[in-house]
């Protein structure tokens, strides 16, 4: 076995190859500008450059990228070449640096203006690897071929990249991957990762002003924590292949449910298949040597669903970590012959694929600021961070859910796999007992630990936990830290918590506000607890969130049901939103215009490309082969009839049959295309999403239906596509 310790993270630029490479003062300069937030100089930059430049190259790396998330959920890079032409063609060295950060005399951007000149350039120049502070520190890309909102019009092409001091930087592929941010030439945002700093900066400001409420003078920061559950499908490579619904969509727009899917739960946790089994082992390697920590894997409840999940970290960090998860996924499968899906529901009639956000908030002195203790009826600090949070997704429930919006999360949410789209907090028996007692002003008894009765006595007591756990709610409370389980697989983690992470600073800046002015803390800070827990306790529910029942209770308590992600939406550009957003200093109106247009044209040229993907298939491959099999039918028919002997009456039916689907299938396929053309091209973005939602998908649904209805009775050898049966079966 390989020294996994020895090899995690060494193709890591981390805190110990730092501290190993840079001087004490520069190492101490970038660890206080990480830790603290305060500005990096340009000299250290450039310091920093050399080093990493030289450990890369070390590595094997040739190359460095600035590694963002622009607006399309994925990840964007443009890979540099550290190679540069030397001085004079002669014999500068890698690890020289000038003054200026550059090697020998010529680096960085004006290497490249002296290559454009001339200068080393000639056949028999020489050759530097070389990397200044200032490619380190900024680069430069077109953005206006990212989605931008109108934030960047076609001729206005200039966007910055920038780096991101807190994510460590890696090497994949021979190169030097940078994690940066991505803005305008006027600063605004165009990725998710500088919200999501800008979130996690506001609510570090408030969460302090909170902890010196209660004497803490110790706490520097506090982060936000965070660990995503990714859930996931692998298929046959060669299956996939053979279905143009997967390859442009994610999903399977077609196919007639198979004779087992997932009602036996016999595949969840069972044993990995051998295929399955090569392609975890090398998925964790390779995470592992980005400093990934990976620690659990299993089968899902879905055929063919699998699970990955990471350790808790820093929340930036892991929504990083997270893209490179689904990254490497990708191209790991690809390796093995497999395709991974991370699309919301792969397939209709079983479980879709989620990503659960695990979030809590640590101060950097260790100690977790949602961890209730073993007396947390008498944990002043730890209930009001509760009710802070009660209030921030009671009064903000609308934006957390527009948070997770999109047209393929619609296929999952409420589908009894996923927390339906009503927003509501699980707390558990204990915590709702606590604060039911606070309200009512009752005395409460603390609960001593139980041990576990299992009625084996050969088995050891294990201690009972306070609570349950509630695998249908939104956003459930684990013991320490909250599971935010709308979200759907393939988004990025950023949004959601950003719109968590924004919420929450809003409702401690109010409490600090109030507090930081009080005359008698302790008197005041019990009637906020008390009162905030009245005034917000409808979000909190401990049932079942799929019970018909829970979405009435939730209409006559005043809660949201926002089923549909087209009228969620809207909420990033409320007054109430743009208020919150703008006062924490997250975003400003323009930022969250520009978002809300990107995210209402990525839901109509989501369901645009499905509509078009599913016409496509009905004219090659369904109607050929409803064609092709009637056509045989009728020979054989013909055939029999000229015998006279025969009995015809199977034929006669069969024929029949195919010919009443067919007609039906070409009914639904002409409201399809007619849907197609009544939506326009231009207008209001919001009307146009309705009309796909309501007419196209409408179409979409009714056209799949009939085609579903006919593929058991047409022949493999004429149904021109895989099954669901071939498709979930196809690793053995």
């Amino acid at each position: 076995m390989k020294d996994i310790p020895k090899y995690f993270g060494s193709m890591v630029f981390n805190d110990a190859v730092m501290e190993d490479m840079l001087p004490n003062d520069i190492y101490n300069a970038l660890r206080k500008t990480m830790s603290q937030g305060t500005h990096l100089e340009l000299d250290v930059a450039h310091t920093v450059a050399n080093a990493m430049k030289d450990w890369a190259v070390e590595k094997g790396a040739t190359h460095f990228t600035h590694w963002f998330q622009p607006m399309t959920g994925t990840t964007a890079e443009k890979h540099n070449s550290f190679l540069t032409p030397s001085p004079s063609g002669g014999g500068g060295r890698s690890g020289d640096g000038g003054a200026d950060g550059s090697t020998g005399s010529i680096g960085g951007a004006d290497a490249h203006a002296a290559v454009g000149a001339g200068a080393g350039a000639s056949a028999g120049g020489g050759a530097i690897m070389a990397f200044s502070g200032k490619e380190l520190v900024r680069g430069e890309s077109d953005a206006s071929a990212f989605p931008s909102g109108g934030l960047r019009a076609t001729f206005e092409a200039r966007g910055y990249t920038v780096w991101d001091i807190t994510s460590y930087a890696f090497i994949k592929n021979d190169t030097l991957y940078i994690p940066t941010a991505f803005c305008t030439y006027g600063g605004e945002s165009l990725d998710k990762k500088t919200p999501l700093l800008r979130s996690m900066q506001a609510l570090n400001k408030q969460a302090l002003r909170i902890l010196r409420l209660f004497g803490n003078t110790s706490a520097r920061r506090v982060n936000v924590m965070l660990g995503a559950e990714q859930e996931f499908f692998l298929i046959d490579k060669k299956e996939y292949l053979r279905r143009p619904d997967l390859i442009n969509t994610g999903r399977t727009l077609l196919g007639a449910k198979p004779p087992k899917g997932q009602e036996l739960n016999d595949h969840y946790f069972g044993s990995l298949k051998p295929r399955v089994a090569a392609f975890m082992k090398e998925l964790e390697e390779h995470l592992w040597l980005l400093g990934v920590f990976v620690e659990t894997k299993h089968n899902e409840v879905a055929p063919g669903q699998h699970e990955l999940v990471p350790k808790y970290t820093i929340a930036n960090i892991a929504a990083d970590q997270n893209q490179l998860i689904m990254d490497l996924m990708k191209s790991t499968a690809d390796r093995h012959g497999l395709a991974c899906l991370l699309h919301e529901k792969p397939f209709a009639g079983i479980n879709g694929s989620g990503k659960h956000n695990n979030w809590s908030l640590c101060a950097d002195t260790g100690a977790n600021l949602l961890d209730p203790g073993v007396t947390p009826y008498e944990n002043a600090q730890f209930l009001l961070f509760l009710t802070a949070l009660m209030k921030a997704v009671d009064e903000y429930q609308d934006l957390l859910r527009a948070s997770v919006a999109s047209a393929g999360n619609d296929h999952r949410l409420g589908a009894h796999e996923a927390p339906p789209a009503i927003v509501s907090m699980f707390l558990g028996d204990e915590l709702t007992e606590i604060l039911d007692a606070i309200e009512a002003d009752a005395g409460y008894t603390n609960k001593e630990a139980q041990q576990m009765q299992i009625g084996v006595t050969v088995l050891p007591h294990i201690p009972k936990d306070a609570t349950d756990r509630n695998r249908t709610s939104p956003f459930a409370y684990t013991g320490s830290k909250f599971e935010f389980r709308m979200l759907g697989a393939p988004l990025s983690i950023a949004e959601p918590i950003i719109a968590l992470n924004t919420a929450v600073a809003e409702a401690l800046r109010q409490f600090a506000d109030q507090l930081e002015t009080s005359e008698r803390f302790e008197a005041e800070l019990a009637t906020l607890i008390k009162q905030t827990y009245s005034r917000h306790k409808r979000i909190a529910f401990n049932g079942n969130n799929y019970a018909d029942e829970w979405a009435d209770v939730a209409q006559k308590r005043g809660l949201s049901n926002l089923a549909a992600s087209v009228d969620s939406i809207p909420e990033y550009i409320s007054d109430k939103s743009i208020e919150l957003f703008e006062r924490q200093g997250v975003f400003s109106r323009t930022e969250l215009m520009s978002r809300y247009e990107i995210f209402i044209e990525s839901y109509c040229k989501t369901l645009h490309i499905e509509a078009l993907t599913m016409v496509d298939m009905l004219w090659g491959m369904v109607v050929p082969a409803s064609v092709d099999y009637q056509g045989d039918l009728s020979g054989l028919l013909r055939q029999k009839m000229e015998c006279g002997t025969y009995d015809t009456s199977m034929e006669d039916s069969l024929l029949a049959k195919i010919a009443g689907l067919s007609t039906c299938v070409m009914d639904k396929l002409a409201a399809l295309e007619n849907a197609l053309v009544g939506i326009p091209d231009g207008g209001d973005t919001l009307s146009r999403a309705k009309q796909y939602r309501d007419t196209v998908c409408t179409a979409m649904a009714d056209l799949r239906l009939a085609v579903d209805g006919l593929e058991p009775y047409v022949p493999k050898k004429y149904w021109r596509m895989p099954s669901y049966a071939d498709l979930l079966n196809s690793v053995i």
